[in-house]
């Protein structure tokens, strides 16, 4: 995977230069029941456990593809509670403010486009199995023309993933559209409105950065790194600044020190790759049929690995498609329904 060598790295990004989002991220205790103040802290409380499980325990699991389903999965609990909450709340999507709609309606669909780009890469990547089985099978042969169809069957997998994907390019654009609307809308008159709003705050901020991982593990860019600052009001912002910290420190070092990719067992893969080729190109010598028998054994160990670990990942993905899909679909019925019976045409406009 020598074409695609890492990228000079770049500084970290930091946005907002507009001013300081935070200012309403502090509910005033007057205007917050001990129930609401409750369930916010519940939910702040069950994301910042969360968080702590994303914190490597050692630098070498981090973007491992289990890693990164455990990722996934911790988006989807974090999605599932903010539906949970919005249930506890008792706010009717009628008692919605329009911002706050617009708000959900934004997210959900640049979250789906997310969704399928990482899909389309995961599937992508997969993909090259069918490369890698040609050469395993290839490699069972004796004969000098199967090895040379096992060499031409590496060339095609070295190439195939090497192959930029644009819809992983494209991931940058959606991502920076997220990180603009991290900033609270000023919620009036509404205690569970601010409860709402800053709950969704840390949905967007766990789920922004976490998909600004992904897409720096398949760009193999420090472009697509986000470092977010967080206000230091929530319960669980200390542990997301520590576990940002960690894990974008070592993407960026892995990235600065020459590594041909940052997914490991993708990169376990190209290792076993890299043992056979020259094997291959040259000829085995009778004295090495031990060590290529070996080689050819690794090959196969890893392929297998990297091929559990994609199909895995993308069906944790898909569960968070569905999931986005699901609460977008369940909001837009409900506006419709709502607005059939007040006339209101905020659905309308909204849709």
């Amino acid at each position: 995977m020598s074409s695609k060598m890492s990228r000079p790295q770049d500084p970290p990004r930091r946005f907002f230069p507009f001013g300081n989002p935070f200012r309403m991220l502090s509910p005033k205790g007057s205007d917050l029941s001990p129930w609401l103040l409750s369930l916010l802290s519940d939910f702040e409380l069950l994301l910042e456990e969360r968080l702590k499980k994303l914190m490597p325990k050692n630098k070498d699991d981090i973007l491992t593809l289990s890693w990164m389903k455990l990722a996934m999965e911790s988006l989807c609990e974090t999605h599932n509670n903010i539906n949970t909450l919005i249930t506890e709340l008792q706010l009717p999507v009628s008692d919605w403010e329009e911002k706050w709609v617009d708000v959900y309606l934004n997210i959900s669909v640049k979250l789906l486009d997310l969704c399928n780009a990482f899909s389309s890469e995961l599937t992508r990547l997969n993909q090259g199995d069918l490369f890698l089985k040609c050469v395993l099978h290839n490699l069972q042969s004796d004969s000098g023309e199967k090895y040379l169809q096992a060499r031409s069957s590496l060339d095609s997998w070295r190439q195939h993933v090497n192959a930029n994907n644009p819809r992983i390019e494209n991931c940058r654009a959606v991502l920076d559209s997220l990180v603009k609307s991290l900033s609270l809308p000023k919620v009036k008159n509404s205690p569970k409105g601010k409860v709402l709003m800053r709950a969704f705050y840390g949905v967007k901020v766990q789920t922004v950065y976490i998909c600004s991982v992904f897409t720096a593990a398949w760009s193999d860019s420090t472009k697509d790194l986000f470092d977010l600052p967080v206000s230091e009001k929530p319960s669980w912002s200390k542990v997301f600044t520590e576990m940002q910290s960690v894990v974008n420190d070592e993407i960026r070092h892995m990235l600065s020190s020459g590594r041909t990719t940052i997914l490991k067992e993708l990169e376990s893969v190209d290792a076993s790759v890299e043992k056979l080729s020259p094997m291959i190109q040259d000829g085995v010598d009778p004295v090495e049929d031990e060590c290529f028998r070996d080689y050819v054994m690794e090959l196969g160990t890893q392929a297998e690995i990297l091929s559990q670990g994609l199909d895995q990942l993308l069906e944790e993905v898909d569960s968070f498609f569905k999931l986005t899909l699901s609460g977008r679909d369940v909001l837009l019925c409900n506006l419709r329904s709502s607005d059939s019976i007040s006339g209101n045409a905020v659905g309308e406009d909204v849709d």
